[in-house]
Order: C-alpha cells, then sequence, then structure tokens
C-alpha cells in the first residue's frame, strides 16, 4: 500500500511512539516523585562532563566536575522550590520554553527519518524555483553620460555597428567595461536595479540602446545568454534534503498538534470578524 510508504506516515509512527513513551513514564514519574530526595547518579554525571567536553574542547577535571555536579544539585533545589510556592504557573517564559522543547521533539522526529530518493526528486519537482539557478548574462557596455541625445546614441551606436573600438566610443567611468557569464542580481547590484531586465529583449552579438542604469545612459551587447535551470538532484541532495525535513517537520508539528489538540475540551470566546 503506497500510504505505508508515505513520510508523514512514517513520522506518525515514530512520533506516536516517543509521545506515549513520554506519556507512559512522565505521570508516573511525577506521581511517586520524592521531593525531598534529589539523586545524581552516574548517567548525570556523564552528561554533565560531556557538556563541558563538547563546550570547552576538553574533559573536565576532578574539581570542575565537582562544581558542575554542585551546580546541578543547586538548580534543582531551587526548581523544587520554586515549584513548591508555584512561581512555574502562569510563567509565560516557563510556558514558552516548554512549548519549544515540544516542537524540538518533534524536529529530532523528523530529522531521524532517511527520505527515499523518489521523495525527493517529487519534492524538488514541487518546487523548482527554490534551486533554480540565476539567468546568467555576458555582456558589454559602453557608458554615454548622464544623458545623451537621440542625435549622440544614434552615432555611438552606428560608430559601434561598423566594429569601432567601444573604448573610443565610451565616456569617462568607473563601471566595467564588459562583464563574463554574471548572474542578473549581482548585474544590477553593480549597475542599479532593472538594468538587466532589458537583456531579454536583446539579441545576442547585436549593440542596441539606450539602456538606463542608476549612471545614466549605455549601449549594450550582449555576448552570452545562460537561461535559469534547475539543477539535478545529484547535484543539489543536501539542500533538497534540509528543505524536505524542514517542511515535513512543519506538517508533523500541526499534525501532532491537532492530534494532542483532539484530546481537550477547548472553550474560547469567538471573536467577530473585522467590520465591513
Amino acid at each position: 500500500m503506497r500510504v505505508l510508504k508515505e513520510p508523514l506516515f512514517h513520522f506518525f509512527l515514530i512520533g506516536a511512539a516517543i509521545f506515549i513513551w513520554f506519556h507512559i513514564v512522565a505521570p508516573d514519574d511525577e506521581v511517586v516523585e520524592n521531593l525531598e530526595t534529589i539523586v545524581i547518579d552516574e548517567d548525570d554525571v556523564a552528561l554533565l562532563a560531556i557538556q563541558f567536553e563538547a563546550r570547552w574542547k576538553r574533559p573536565p577535571n576532578d574539581t570542575e566536575l565537582k562544581a558542575l555536579i554542585d551546580a546541578s544539585i543547586r538548580e534543582e533545589v531551587l526548581v523544587r522550590e520554586a515549584r513548591k510556592l508555584g512561581l512555574d504557573r502562569g510563567d509565560t517564559l516557563i510556558r514558552t520554553r516548554l512549548s519549544q522543547k515540544m516542537d524540538f521533539l518533534t524536529e529530532a522526529i523528523a530529522t531521524s527519518v532517511v527520505p527515499e530518493d523518489e521523495d525527493l526528486e517529487a519534492f524538488l519537482q514541487q518546487n523548482p524555483e527554490r534551486y533554480a539557478t540565476s539567468e546568467k548574462v555576458a555582456f558589454t557596455q559602453v557608458f554615454l553620460g548622464e544623458e545623451a541625445s537621440e542625435v549622440e546614441i544614434e552615432k555611438a551606436l552606428t560608430a559601434l555597428r561598423e566594429e569601432q573600438d567601444p573604448f573610443d566610443v565610451a565616456g569617462s567611468t568607473l563601471l566595467p567595461a564588459s562583464m563574463p557569464l554574471t548572474a542578473t542580481k549581482v548585474i544590477d547590484s553593480v549597475f542599479g536595479a532593472g538594468f538587466s531586465t532589458r537583456f531579454a529583449e536583446v539579441e545576442t552579438g547585436r549593440w542596441v540602446g539606450p539602456v538606463q542604469s542608476g549612471y545614466g545612459v549605455h549601449l549594450v551587447r550582449v555576448n552570452a545568454v545562460e537561461l535559469s535551470q534547475t539543477p539535478p538532484l545529484a547535484d543539489i541532495h543536501d539542500a533538497v534534503l534540509r528543505d524536505w525535513r524542514r517542511v515535513m517537520s512543519e506538517d508533523l508539528a500541526q499534525a501532532q498538534y491537532e492530534s494532542l489538540a483532539d484530546s481537550y475540551q477547548i472553550m474560547a470566546p469567538e471573536l467577530a470578524g473585522p467590520a465591513k
């Protein structure tokens, strides 16, 4: 059955297993928890050491490990006393943090799933614009100044079309006289927004103009064009996988939320729509 191959179905299976496990373990622990006893076992100490090493790129010495254990005990004492006083209730910071941890759990589930290539290929075909390369243009330009009359433009075009050296026709400028195959957005960053839009209308190898830039008037000859294209999956596999997991994680989070919300009776005021 196709449903057994659906990534979201796999997410549900893994997610359900993890959430059920937490549901079974956490409530019982909360009920029988001895608030007067604090236990730091070998696993806790090992975790503290791992966290220290991840941050400082070396294992802690005995003094440092003792300080970590003391700090952990101090934190646990203060947390328990705060809970006794009810300081955790109504605290938006704590509520936000717990909500985030639930989301992190969902993200961890999504990261653990390895999709088939056919799933990634389908995702790529559904979102080609995300991975399409920019159109590139190679061109030569002649700058005629901030303004140019029709007579000046026609005279310069005639000279260029008669293969006169562009340097003899061009006015003084620091702008590049030519650019190799370059993404249109980069061209616009050099010459000003919208400069490259005229290139789509230009016949390759022919001088045309005027073309307006952020600096003034130009004559342009397009030398080559490389159209936008979507690379094959093999060339962008990691990027597609990352985006696929992010989207699937969002879908799973929403589906998981809706599943959990169904177990609650939710009462909230209905707000009137915007005034017409």
